[in-house]
């Protein structure tokens, strides 16, 4: 994709338009929005890959009546969440930031998963399934105009979270598809825990947008070659490297 040439780019209307795309997950999306609202969002199921999420924000902006010209900031979502997938995502949103030559801003899926929740009175717990038996998790607090994280992004057995919220002592909300996942484990330890809709399970490109449109007001981006995904662990192909390295050392 190329953009127009001859246009102001970034700016339309006087509205900072800004694509978002949210890779972390087997649910893929994009989006489009500016500060005065989203513009249009796309969603497949699948784990990302380079040649699906192109096409979807060439179909999206096309749908969005936005050519790529006039994008003025590029958000994605840094995980943690699968491999190949979060490593499609960022390297899509760094390339189309560094063609365009418009500020990138990258924030932490499990933060754009409790965001969908933020109105809540109740703590705030977002759940990604991480597989191998473990969840990615982080605890919010609802905030005028978004959340806050209480704790760092952690990843663990799914009773370590159960444990961990029986611990705190308060009402606390659970959103995201590792808690659906693990609904029955959890509810076995922890009481006081309500379980949000299977329909907000996935973080969404939209709330990527809405929660990285006041950083690009504020003209507080990251630095390009510095944004990396938020792993928290080693992939498959890592661990069994170290395991044949134990074992020939053996």
């Amino acid at each position: 994709m190329e953009p127009p040439r001859g246009r102001h780019r970034g700016v339309e209307g006087g509205r900072v338009i800004v694509l978002g795309i949210e890779t972390s997950t087997p649910q893929t999306s994009v989006a489009i929005g500016s500060e005065r609202g989203i513009l249009g969002s796309l969603r497949f199921a699948g784990t990302a890959r380079r040649d699906g999420v192109a096409p979807a924000l060439e179909h999206l902006l096309g749908w969005a009546g936005v050519d790529l010209g006039q994008v003025g900031g590029v958000a994605v979502g840094l995980g943690p969440g699968l491999f190949t997938g979060l490593r499609v995502g960022v390297a899509t949103g760094k390339s189309l930031a560094q063609v365009l030559s418009v500020p990138i801003v990258g924030i932490p899926s499990l933060d754009v998963l409790a965001y969908a929740v933020r109105y809540t009175r109740r703590l705030i717990g977002a759940v990604i399934d991480a597989r191998r038996g473990e969840v990615f998790f982080a605890f919010y607090r609802g905030v005028p105009g978004g959340v806050v994280r209480d704790g760092e992004h952690r990843v663990a057995p799914p009773a370590h979270l159960a444990a961990e919220i029986e611990a705190r002592g308060e009402d606390v909300l659970l959103v995201g598809n590792g808690a659906i996942l693990y609904r029955q484990e959890i509810e076995e330890v922890a009481g006081r825990v309500e379980f949000a809709s299977p329909a907000l399970g996935f973080p969404e490109a939209s709330a990527l947008v809405e929660l990285a449109i006041p950083r690009f007001i504020l003209e507080t981006p990251d630095r390009l070659f510095e944004l990396a995904p938020l792993y928290l662990r080693k992939s498959d192909a890592e661990i069994a490297w170290d395991q044949r390295a134990r074992g020939a050392s053996a």
